[in-house]
């Protein structure tokens, strides 16, 4: 896949993951590999970033495979913003498709 559509589109998809199930960074990074191959090196920054404009929240948990795992969780602001980005997309991807159509024809 496109290098440049991962990067525009996992933002997303990491508040519908993290909404699903609060997930620790891990976690997370083996679920969204087994959709979209991203590079952990991505990933991190970004949560960092959901988590600066409170769109994801962090809490601490025990593991029983090592030290406690920072978990995320999406806030009600986050739900905002992940519902916003989807009409984005659908709206997008509607649009495109459509093109694409027409092209075709």
């Amino acid at each position: 896949m496109n290098p440049q559509f991962k990067k525009g589109i996992l933002e997303l998809c990491v508040l519908v993951i993290v909404k699903q199930k609060d997930q620790y960074g891990y976690e997370l990074a083996q679920n969204l590999t087994e959709k979209i191959a991203i590079a952990e090196g991505s990933l991190y920054p970004l949560l960092r970033r959901l988590t600066k404009e409170e769109y994801l929240s962090t809490y601490m948990a025990k593991s029983t495979e090592g030290p406690p795992r920072k978990y995320y969780r999406v806030t009600e602001a986050g739900e905002r913003y992940m519902n916003n980005l989807i009409e984005d997309w659908q709206s997008f991807q509607t649009n495109v498709s459509q093109l694409i159509k027409e092209a075709m024809e």
